[in-house]
């Protein structure tokens, strides 16, 4: 059943919306640079990390950030000198690795040799996974990221091609906590039991003190409605009843969902 939503709902999606529309706005701009940079090269390694050193690090010095980490994860064989590699900046709000220092700018330390115990096909995760089987942005998580962040983690990605293949993906991590802190008194605001899940129902932000971020929300209907509001991701407000009287409102193309009430 598809009802017509409150304007408070519609408030509380708009301001959803544009948290991660500014970072995928981000994220697009980087993806057209880097298009338009490499342009039919097959850059080196260290080609690549200067060439994000130039167009990503700027991005960390905004007054509005919530951007942790970012960069670009290269394509397997696609750089003239190495097979993988990942080039990825942690900025000064990342505290992963530097126990009781203060977090400065820093590169990811990735290992990139196939040969080492510690390697890890990125290609198999679903930061990378889901944008390059769609071609279109992708919010992976919550998770914790046990290779940035060690921390409850959202990854936006998205793919960048040359000439129509695929060369890479560019994204940025945000923290869980940050976002909470954003988003949580618009949930707040609507008065009602609000939780804020993802494609496949995970929980992102709740005022419910029983569903933990990161958990699987388990309401009856509530995945096949989620695939149903994937699937009209061009809608920009969807609004299902589900069967225990839960509301789900698609939050416009980010791919995230309220499910609010039951009142």
């Amino acid at each position: 059943m598809t009802i017509t939503e409150s304007p408070e709902v519609s408030r509380c999606v708009d301001g959803i919306s544009a948290t991660f529309d500014s970072v995928f706005g981000r994220v697009a701009a980087w993806r057209g640079a880097f298009e338009q940079r490499i342009g039919g090269a097959r850059p080196s390694s260290a080609e690549l990390d200067a060439l994000v050193d130039e167009i990503v690090l700027p991005q960390f010095a905004a007054s509005d950030n919530l951007i942790i980490g970012a960069g670009f994860v290269a394509a397997p064989g696609y750089l003239s000198d190495a097979e993988w590699h990942i080039s990825w900046w942690l900025g000064q709000l990342n505290t992963f690795g530097v126990g009781g220092a203060a977090p400065e700018m820093r590169r990811l330390l990735a290992v990139e040799d196939p040969e080492s115990e510690s390697f890890r096909d990125y290609t198999a995760l679903e930061w990378w996974r889901v944008p390059v089987q769609t071609g279109a942005q992708h919010i992976t998580g919550p998770y914790v990221d046990y290779l940035c962040t060690d921390e409850y983690t959202l990854t936006l990605t998205a793919p960048v091609y040359d000439d129509g293949s695929l060369i890479g993906v560019v994204g940025a991590d945000l923290y869980v906590d940050d976002i909470e802190s954003v988003l949580l008194p618009r949930l707040y605001e609507l008065g009602t039991p609000t939780t804020l899940v993802n494609a496949s129902g995970r929980i992102v932000a709740s005022t419910d003190s029983h569903r933990a971020t990161g958990s699987l929300l388990r309401s009856d209907g509530l995945a096949a409605t989620l695939g149903a509001s994937a699937a009209a991701a061009a809608t920009a407000e969807r609004t299902v009843l589900l069967p225990g009287g839960e509301r789900v409102v698609a939050c416009g193309d980010t791919s995230l969902s309220l499910v609010i009430g039951p009142n």
